[in-house]
């Protein structure tokens, strides 16, 4: 999956834990992109089983694509914890660098940096 697609679901998951219901005008403004860049990536999401609409505007999560938006989150919110403690960087500006880095991670890094931060509460 592309990174965009991947910020897509995370945008997603993220509205749903604040509102409950996600509309693609929700989408649009957390993104900052346009309502067609949305239908657009609200359809291949579709096309690949990450996420179904329901009659009107409401986007809803498949399991797969729940499952594949709570990882990406996962890895957003340990990289942003991990780089204000590592840098003391503020919030905003770790996440904004957890953000570019999420989505090329290895795993077995996401895994050492998991360990580190368990152990170093």
């Amino acid at each position: 999956m592309y990174e965009s697609g991947e910020d897509y679901l995370e945008a997603i998951l993220m509205i749903q834990n604040e509102k409950g219901v996600v509309h693609s005008v929700d989408v649009a403004k957390k993104l900052s992109v346009s309502k067609p860049s949305v239908s657009r990536a609200m359809g291949i999401l579709k096309d690949g089983g990450y996420l179904d609409f329901s009659e009107g505007t409401e986007l809803h999560l498949t399991v797969k694509g729940q499952e594949k938006a709570s990882d990406v989150y996962s890895r957003h919110r340990l990289l942003t914890d991990f780089l204000v403690k590592i840098t003391g960087v503020p919030e905003d500006q770790a996440e904004k660098n957890a953000c570019r880095v999420e989505h090329d991670i290895d795993a077995d890094v996401v895994a050492g940096i998991t360990k580190w931060m368990k152990k170093n509460k």
